[in-house]
């Protein structure tokens, strides 16, 4: 029987621990998400969780960095090449939606609601927000084709997050999915319409010159 090396158990091991991390927070909140729960949870032991995170807070950072990696990775991976239009604009909104009212958004939730009243843990957690808030504006630029430097379209695109925001915390206490699509719908047709006016502009700009 061939053993596993050292080196991939390690990571397996911590990844089950961030896995359960993310879980706990979304699933019972920041209090209930000590160390013991975790490593009972990812069925590791004590000791070697603290191996790997010495601290609580060192615990709930690395998780919080995994969950930006994993949010970022599901928008990179979106497959948005079957439509186009304002049907890939709609998708394209959509999909940015969805990256706030799944499990990570709620866990995340709970990390951010304990560092508003937690100096140190806001001072680790404020600059992964803003590092995730510009990837995630540039991955929304990218798939939508559009020229950031434009102030209207930048503007836009992040009130486009901030929505998003928004209506993942309004799905937190109740099912919002039906008024959330209605949403996408109207706000996707506005964006579509003002990138199709920025591209003109822009393809006149050329001309022009």
């Amino acid at each position: 029987m061939t053993r596993e090396p050292k080196q991939d158990r390690s990571r397996a091991t911590r990844l089950r621990l961030l896995e359960a991390t993310i879980d706990t927070l979304a699933e019972s909140g920041w209090a209930a998400t000590t160390v013991g729960v975790v490593a009972q949870r990812a069925g590791v032991s004590r000791g070697a969780t603290q191996h790997h995170f010495p601290t609580r807070e060192d615990l709930i950072t690395a998780a919080l960095e995994y969950m930006f990696d994993s949010r970022m990775d599901q928008v990179r991976d979106e497959n948005l090449d079957v439509v186009s239009g304002v049907a890939h604009t709609e998708r394209v909104v959509a999909g940015l939606i969805e990256q706030y009212s799944g499990t990570l958004f709620k866990a995340a939730l709970q990390v951010w609601t304990a560092a508003a009243a937690d100096p140190a843990l806001r001072e680790r957690i404020v600059p992964l927000e803003e590092r995730f808030g510009r990837v995630a504006h540039r991955a929304a630029i990218e798939q939508l084709g559009a020229d950031d430097s434009d102030p209207v379209v930048h503007r836009m695109v992040q009130a486009t997050l901030d929505l998003a925001r928004g209506l993942g915390l309004a799905d937190v206490l109740t099912d919002d999915s039906r008024r959330r699509a209605e949403i996408v719908r109207h706000w996707a047709a506005q964006l579509d319409a003002i990138l199709v006016d920025a591209r003109g502009r822009q393809a006149s700009g050329r001309t022009a010159g």
